[in-house]
């Protein structure tokens, strides 16, 4: 779903099970869609310009930034690296954590297993991630967390969280065996327009699996 289109970006609602890039199983990413939309809503002969500045985890759902212009693509990059983009994931985990919390940990990537495991103390080839986090509502056991991701690793939010005794609800890979869609979503992300300089806010509606009793009051 597209949440937003000018000349310079497009920001869309990504659903969980797609991939951000394709790989090497040649399956439909959410870029090989997006280039096939602008090929076709502006008929536009050949290759189609289009810059993936940031991913989510293919079983992430949520907001994504893509670039239709280079212009756009190296300053959004720009606006990355410098850690000037605002990301909110809001996340349902089993457990009971503190109404606030930061967590710290240090990441290293196991290609035998295929995740990400976590170290409380600093470890070689592991990489330093950050995240904070307050409770929006509790029930059952479970809490809605909005989290703010610090660093940019690869599944930190699902790591950390996991690793200090509160795996995502889903999430099989990092704790839970349960059925159903992970509870992670990129709920907004904000950042400044790479033309126009102004500041904008992108809110990625939530899936219609997410569990009523665990929605934030305000959604957008």
């Amino acid at each position: 779903m597209i949440l937003y289109e000018d000349n310079h970006l497009l920001v869309v609602n990504k659903p969980t099970g797609l991939l951000s890039q394709g790989d090497i199983t040649g399956e439909k990413s959410l870029f090989s869609l997006a280039k096939s939309y602008l090929k076709e809503a502006y008929k536009k002969p050949g290759n189609v310009y289009l810059g993936l500045v940031h991913r989510l985890d293919r079983v992430t759902s949520g907001v994504v930034v893509l670039a239709k212009t280079s212009k756009a693509a190296r300053r959004l990059v720009e606006q990355f690296k410098k850690k000037e983009v605002v990301k909110t994931y809001l996340a349902v985990v089993r457990g009971d954590p503190p109404n606030y919390g930061r967590l710290e940990g240090y990441l290293l990537y196991d290609d035998f297993r295929r995740k990400v495991l976590v170290f409380w103390k600093p470890r070689s080839g592991a990489k330093e991630a950050s995240l904070e986090f307050r409770v929006l509502r509790k029930d059952r056991g479970q809490s809605l967390l909005e989290v703010r991701p610090l660093t940019g690793r690869k599944h930190q939010i699902r790591a950390l969280l996991a690793s200090a005794g509160w795996p995502i609800v889903g999430d099989r890979r990092y704790g839970l065996k349960s059925g159903g869609p992970i509870l992670l979503h990129a709920f907004c992300i904000e950042l400044v327009h790479p033309v126009r300089k102004e500041k904008l806010l992108f809110i990625a509606p939530l899936p219609g699996y997410w569990p009523p009793r665990l929605r934030p009051e305000k959604e957008g």
